[in-house]
């Protein structure tokens, strides 16, 4: 996924890769401890994610990118 800005927050990327419907899903699923970042478990919803990190979810993976 490719931002515009310096990161973005761990929820609201779940959000625009349309991973989860909600910011609700996504507390939800962060908290189970299913959100990997970096291949680490993630339980902050607000952690900042930067170009370079990587974030896996069930099988799916996605890089964030600068745009």
């Amino acid at each position: 996924m490719k931002i515009t800005t310096e990161f973005i927050k761990l929820d609201s990327f779940l959000k625009a890769v349309n991973w989860v419907d909600s910011g609700g899903m996504a507390k939800t699923v962060i908290r189970d401890g299913i959100v990997y970042v970096n291949d680490t478990p993630e339980t902050r919803r607000g952690r900042k994610l930067y170009p370079g990190d990587t974030v896996e979810m069930m099988g799916m993976r996605e890089t964030v990118e600068r745009e």
